[in-house]
């Protein structure tokens, strides 16, 4: 089961990192600039200093524990992200993070991490949008749903979050409403492999396998092609977001 909830995780976690908020020197903000430019070792590095001298330093353990989230090593992250939340319990960035380290082993404990990150701001879209992610895990898709949908609210141009409302709508047997959502992203010339087997994923749920497969096709292997839907069928008999799988080349 855990390897199947992982899948899910590359389907419908947006790429924003959890931490936000300002620094407290050169080292977090030069660690801060390496996450932002796809580099966490560097981002682990710059911090490392800092910590050893000031352990106790929460802006720091907060890049560690991103940084580390980004490295898939969960355990030592969410160890980060409790360090924070001992030192500051205000802190939405270490909620969330300490959230998507729950996320794949643990998605009701998770919830209830991204319902206080959303307890102290309202209006976090990534909490709002990671809290729906849980719920879809759980297969409560309306409250899912909801979620995304106060996500968009706060940040209306956040395509993780509409890509994965129509991805819930689809579970849940809304396939015209999901199908409309995804046509934009999943069409464009210039559009991601991710957005294009998003859509892909919607029709095939919708019952239009073989142009599902045609633009899987484009990226995949005709063993990897069926295999994927096969996926995208069993989620929506299941309504089971943890069936899904990855998407990309």
């Amino acid at each position: 089961m855990k390897a199947t909830i992982l899948l899910i995780l590359a389907l419908f976690l947006s790429a924003c990192t959890a931490g936000k908020g300002g620094g407290t020197g050169g080292s977090v903000e030069v660690a801060r600039a390496a996450l932002r430019g796809g580099a966490p070792q560097i981002a682990l590095r710059a911090v490392s200093s800092l910590l050893a001298g000031d352990p106790n330093n929460a802006h720091a353990l907060l890049v560690q524990g991103d940084a580390l989230t980004a490295l898939g090593r969960l355990g030592q992250a969410e160890w980060s992200y409790r360090a924070v939340l001992s030192r500051d319990p205000r802190s939405v960035g270490a909620w969330i993070g300490l959230g998507r380290c729950l996320l794949a082993s643990n998605p009701a404990e998770a919830e209830i991490q991204f319902q206080e990150a959303v307890r102290r701001d309202p209006r976090n879209a990534v909490a709002l949008n990671d809290l729906g992610v849980a719920r879809d895990l759980l297969r409560r898709h309306a409250e899912a749903q909801s979620a995304y949908r106060r996500a968009l609210a706060a940040d209306p141009e956040m395509i993780g979050a509409q890509v994965n409302l129509a991805l819930s709508l689809a579970m849940s047997g809304r396939m015209a409403e999901a199908e409309h959502m995804m046509r934009p992203y999943g069409s464009d010339s210039n559009a991601s492999s991710k957005l294009r087997h998003d859509l892909a994923a919607v029709l095939a749920m919708g019952g239009d396998r073989a142009e599902a497969a045609r633009i899987l096709s484009a990226d995949l292997s005709p063993a990897q092609v069926s295999q994927a839907l096969s996926a995208y069928l069993a989620a929506r008999d299941q309504g089971d977001a943890a069936a899904l799988p990855p998407t990309g080349p």
